[in-house]
């Protein structure tokens, strides 16, 4: 049964370029009929109190194609695609500004639809355990960054380093700032599978078909 956690924001990272999808906006492509973003936003809605989108900017032409989601938007909070910081960096600011009750983000990429039911609350357990109170998803053996949940606490050191340091690593952030993993096992299917190529768009059709 999914959990529902009312103080965490999910934001869902959505400002790639998607280089290796041939050209193809990664967060519309269909798989088993529904949008990966569509997907990732459902399991983030059930899990959290708010849910937001992470886009570059706010430019008409970039968020349009999300409008039907009827989710806010969260921008990076600094021009320049700067990466993954950016847009957690600016997910943070969001929930600072607008989301009294919110003490964590939950940062999800926008093409991992094979996403655990139970993954905000097992996250809030081990960061309010976590002296850093900084938590981020593992599986097989391998920790997935970009999957994450951030303390709003956190935010004026993130921006020191993206900003004035010139961070751009997010593993590297979390690293120094004493982040803990949570593992989570990887059979019969990653949760944390990601979809960066039409190779990988290919096996996931055929993980969701075997499930």
């Amino acid at each position: 049964m999914t959990e529902q956690t009312p103080d965490i924001l999910a934001l869902i990272l959505a400002g790639g370029l998607g280089r290796r999808m041939e050209g193809q906006r990664k967060p519309l492509l269909r798989l088993g009929g529904r949008p990966l973003i569509e997907r990732v936003a459902a399991q983030a809605r059930a899990q959290c109190g708010a849910v937001a989108l992470n886009l570059h900017d706010a430019a008409p032409e970039t968020a349009a194609p999300f409008a039907d989601l009827g989710l806010p938007v969260a921008t990076d909070a600094a021009p320049g695609r700067l990466g993954p910081l950016a847009g957690v960096l600016g997910g943070l600011d969001f929930a600072a500004r607008n989301l009294p009750d919110v003490e964590f983000v939950l940062s999800l990429p926008c093409d991992c639809p094979f996403l655990p039911d139970d993954l905000a609350a097992r996250l809030l357990a081990a960061a309010r355990r976590a002296p850093s109170s900084l938590a981020c998803a593992a599986s097989g053996g391998r920790t997935h960054p970009a999957i994450a949940l951030w303390p709003l606490a956190l935010r004026d050191e993130l921006r020191r380093a993206l900003l004035v340091e010139g961070q751009r690593a997010v593993g590297k952030f979390q690293n120094a700032h004493g982040a803990v993993a949570v593992e989570w096992p990887a059979t019969p299917r990653d949760p944390f599978f990601n979809i960066n190529t039409p190779d990988d768009l290919a096996r996931s059709q055929d993980m969701l078909g075997n499930q």
